[in-house]
């Protein structure tokens, strides 16, 4: 875990950046994730994870049209991407993880989605 530096000697604090280094984008990553079916299912989510080289806790979000139009695809995965970034600092593990919205995610709380993935990365191990 990165820490920021801070002013006036505060304790450090957890990097929260989302960068492109910190996301899965090679098509090839995503099929090693789904064959080693390591999966686990929530009410708004399902989380899946990756071992291998190159693994550092990096993220790939996966929607399809059964989440709804374009704009509703859009919002679920700018929602779980931000849910990913506020508790990656608590996650451990040499994985790689990728997260399938299900269609229930449209309707969704906040509050929801975020006891979800920490409910999710609790019974994966990672937090």
């Amino acid at each position: 875990m990165a820490l920021e530096a801070t002013k006036e000697g505060k304790p450090p604090r957890p990097k929260m950046g989302f960068g492109r280094s910190q996301r899965l984008t090679a098509t090839t990553d995503f099929f090693d994730t789904y064959a080693q079916g390591h999966s686990w299912r929530g009410r708004f989510m399902v989380l899946w994870l990756r071992q291998g080289p190159g693994a550092s806790l990096r993220l790939g979000v996966v929607t399809s049209k059964k989440v709804g139009d374009a704009v509703r695809r859009n919002r679920a995965r700018r929602r779980l991407r931000e849910a990913w970034r506020l508790h990656r600092h608590q996650l451990h593990g040499e994985f790689d993880v990728v997260i399938v919205a299900r269609y229930t995610i449209a309707t969704a709380r906040w509050t929801g989605i975020l006891e979800d993935l920490a409910w999710l990365s609790r019974k994966a191990g990672i937090l």
